[in-house]
């Protein structure tokens, strides 16, 4: 299994939720994800750790996780 990157619509969305992590103790970062047809160029976030917890964290802050991936093997979790 890869790293878990959480897709997010922009850089800045993935710095404000490296951000609101950050606050409840979540180590995250900012990362520009490999280029699919599916997500064309972006940015994820890729929390090592907790990442379930992050991931609720963040859509209850209202970040709109677009997908979630493996970063070495491009499939979805």
């Amino acid at each position: 299994m890869g790293k878990p990157l959480l897709v997010v619509s922009s850089v800045t969305y993935a710095m404000k939720s490296k951000e609101i992590l950050s606050r409840w103790g979540i180590r995250a970062y900012v990362e520009r994800i490999p280029k699919t047809e599916e997500t064309g160029c972006g940015y994820g976030v890729y929390v090592p750790h907790r990442t379930e917890e992050a991931e609720k964290i963040l859509r209850d802050h209202g970040i709109r996780i677009l997908n979630r991936i493996s970063e070495t093997d491009d499939e979805e979790l």
